[in-house]
Parts: C-alpha cells; structure tokens; sequence
C-alpha cells in the first residue's frame, strides 16, 4: 500500500510517467493490496464476533470507518474535487461489513459461494447512470473517482474472507495462534492493530515527502 501510494505521488509530482500506476505491475499491486485490506476485514469481522453479534462492537467499529472514509472523500474533494473519493476502499469495507453482519450465523461455504457468486456471475443490464448509484459498481459509467472499489465486484474479496474466517474458527486454527505473543510477534501485529490510522496518515505524509523533494530539486 504505502510503496503504492508512493508511487501514486511520483507520478502527480511528474516524476514518473503519466499512466504508470494504472498500468503493468503497479496496476497488479493496487488491486492486489485492495483485495488483501477486503479480505482481512472479512476475517476480522469473524474475529471480533464469530457467531455471536456485539452489538455495540459493530456500531463503534462501524462509526469509525464511515467517519475514516467521510475524512478521505472530504480531504481528496479538496484536492481533486472532480473526482474525489466517494466510495474508495474504506467505503467499500464499511458497506460490506454491514453485509457481513447477516452471513456471521451461516456456515463458510455460504459467504465463499457468495464470493464466487458477485465474480463469476453474469453482470445484468447497466443501471441508467443516475450518480447515486455509482457505488455498487452496476452503472454504465461510474463517476471518476482517484479511488474506486465498488461492492460489485470487490465485496468477493471481502466475502471470501469470511469464508476463511469462518473455516478457521470453525477448526479452530484461531485458538491455535491465539497463544502468549513473544515481543517480536507483538511487534509485527502493531501495525494490524493500527491500520485504519496507517491507512489515513501515511498518504499525507507521502504527499509532503515527495512535495518537499520536489522544491529542493528531486529529478
């Protein structure tokens, strides 16, 4: 993610092609990085509930991502204002956790077939582009967005991993890891456990890195 975005800034700074992040390998990597952050959310919402809804557990997660992705879609209109970030990757994690939320009960191979289901299926006729929309992914022409993971089809990334959150609480990997982490396993989950403020800090401190490089003359 952050050598992605990295790479993002190179290039609005001029200091790589235009194209190259949406292209070649870069192009593999951010979807390869969005799949993964989809996925790990699945399996963390299999986690942190299991079969059993916390009610006040899934609101409080809930209102911090909604309010994470109402900061990024507020901060990129102020940057890009014609094409802003309005349904971008944390949009995408909120609007199918609440999806989620009607699978926990069901056995894994109900979400892993759902997966399958929003890849493979047959897509219907475009909506009509009505804006609104835009965000599941079936409208003829979305609205540019720097960010886009509509539910259709990135919610199989997400339904997948619940699919293998729920096959390893059910054979009870979960418990196997869940022993006394060592320092250096604590060390390597630090940034699991802070990802949403990784997520939302790392870009603007990339912008002003590659921002100041270019004033002292980065070529």
């Amino acid at each position: 993610m952050v050598v992605f975005h990295f790479s993002y800034d190179l290039e609005m700074f001029g200091h790589l092609p235009p194209g190259t992040v949406v292209s070649g390998g870069f192009r593999v990597l951010s979807v390869t990085v969005a799949a993964a952050f989809l996925a790990l959310a699945g399996v963390s919402l299999q986690l942190a509930h299991g079969a059993h809804v916390r009610p006040r557990a899934v609101l409080r997660r809930l209102l911090r991502i909604a309010a994470a992705a109402g900061a990024v879609s507020l901060g990129t209109w102020a940057v890009f204002p014609a094409a802003f970030v309005y349904f971008g990757i944390l949009h995408a994690i909120a609007a199918a956790s609440l999806l989620g939320l009607l699978l926990l009960r069901l056995p894994p191979f109900v979400p892993a077939l759902l997966a399958l289901a929003v890849l493979l299926a047959p897509r219907p006729a475009p909506i009509p582009d009505l804006g609104w929309l835009d965000w599941t992914g079936l409208t003829a022409t979305p609205r540019p967005s720097v960010d886009f993971e509509p539910l259709f089809p990135w919610a199989a990334a997400f339904l997948a991993g619940m699919a293998l959150g729920g096959l390893g609480r059910r054979h009870g990997l979960w418990d196997r890891l869940s022993g006394s982490p060592g320092r250096l396993t604590r060390w390597l989950a630090w940034p699991g456990r802070n990802s949403l403020a990784i997520y939302l800090i790392h870009q603007p401190l990339l912008i002003a890195l590659v921002w100041g490089l270019t004033r002292i003359g980065l070529s």
